[in-house]
């Protein structure tokens, strides 16, 4: 499931350091590319719920492989655009593949541990898109595109390769015997009253509230920091380097902090990874330097660990049922990535209109404020006991 996870970072992150070469063969701008970014975040949202639906119905076995050969169509598709409109559509594609991992991630580890260690099970897990937003960043022009030629459409070409593989591998562990996912025995079929009685949880309606935040967030940094860098004066290899530093700081983070956020502290946990959010903000508006340097960590050590407290929260929020955690998961990225799609496209749309990150970085802060203020809610009508 790890692996199947790295292949998802993969995908995520293989645009941001090609956004360059892809702009000027294709000939379009940061407005467009913005919405390229934020292609497959939108068909995330129409397809959330559906996984969901159908990871309660079929089991994360099949729909996980199903998702490997989605995310490898999408890439292969990319290395095969000739227009941005192609491009937008490749792109998409992976938006169809993401919630069934995003969503069925959670619900094996739902149903294969309890306590402190589900939390543990979690961090691990959630390594996996860190790592391999890590490899992305890192190693595609540094190595990759000079194994290729600098012929972006053949480094793709590989990661899709690689992704095909994950899933062929994932086929194979769960079928050894004695290597057992947990499924629903009986094939939970889509209850549409179970849907309203989730959104009508109002601890519920501020954790998809604050989905929306932390998605706009991290989708808006993971798309557009290698460009912030280049920005502040770096060449394109040397800030691939420092836009995979959140990602090691957030493999750490994501490690450790989960197992931290038992309920007692859990809410605790998330003020502190919001307030390191603004305060990254803040720093990632200054030059290349040790400023800049401390504000990638901190913003790595929140972006590592935000996503995995906030689905921690929900799938131990009073009244919503074990079996209906595929819902509950699918519901989560559907309203989430109503801000994964916000992000990417308002940082393309306000760099191009005022030739510079500078708004759009404080439009970060904004959001990361209002997201203390959405917890401090959460707080006053959440049990104790889930606190």
């Amino acid at each position: 499931m790890w692996l199947i996870y790295f292949c998802f970072g993969i995908n995520i992150a293989s645009m941001a350091p090609l956004i360059a070469p892809i702009s000027e063969e294709l000939g379009v701008g940061f407005s467009s590319m913005g919405l390229i970014l934020g292609a497959w975040p939108l068909t995330y949202i129409i397809a959330s719920i559906p996984s969901g639906i159908l990871l309660d119905r079929f089991g994360a076995r099949r729909m996980l492989f199903v998702a490997a050969l989605i995310m490898a169509a999408s890439m292969i598709a990319r290395s095969a655009a000739v227009n941005s409109f192609q491009m937008f559509f490749a792109v998409s594609i992976l938006g169809f593949g993401g919630p069934l991992i995003s969503v069925g991630a959670p619900k094996v580890i739902a149903g294969c541990f309890k306590g402190p260690s589900r939390a543990s099970a979690m961090g691990v897990y959630v390594t996996g898109p860190y790592l391999g937003g890590l490899v992305s960043l890192s190693l595609m022009n540094s190595v990759v595109m000079v194994f290729v030629d600098q012929n972006w459409r053949a480094a793709i070409c590989i990661f899709a390769l690689f992704t095909l593989m994950s899933g062929m591998l994932w086929l194979i562990a769960t079928n050894i015997k004695g290597v057992k996912v947990a499924e629903d025995a009986d094939g939970k079929k889509f209850n549409l009253l179970a849907f309203f009685e989730l959104i009508g949880l109002r601890p519920v309606q501020l954790i998809l509230l604050m989905s929306v935040g932390i998605f706009f967030i991290n989708h808006s940094l993971n798309n557009w920091l290698p460009e912030i860098l280049v920005s502040r004066g770096l060449d394109r290899v040397a800030a691939g380097y420092w836009a995979s530093i959140p990602s090691i700081i957030g493999i750490l983070g994501a490690l450790i902090i989960p197992r931290l956020a038992v309920p007692k502290y859990r809410l605790s946990v998330m003020a502190g990874l919001f307030i390191a959010t603004f305060t990254a903000s803040l720093l990632l508006q200054t030059d290349a330097g040790p400023l800049m340097f401390m504000g990638l960590c901190i913003q790595g050590l929140a972006r590592g660990s935000m996503m995995t407290v906030a689905i921690l929260i929900l799938m131990e929020t009073p009244k919503v049922p074990a079996d209906r955690l595929g819902l509950a998961g699918g519901l989560f990225f559907t309203v989430a990535e109503i801000g994964g799609v916000l992000g990417p496209v308002s940082f393309g749309i306000l760099s191009d209109l005022t030739g510079s990150f500078a708004p759009s970085l404080a439009l970060v802060t904004t959001i990361s404020a209002t997201l203390i203020v959405v917890l401090i809610a959460l707080h006053h009508v959440t049990p104790k006991q889930y606190q």
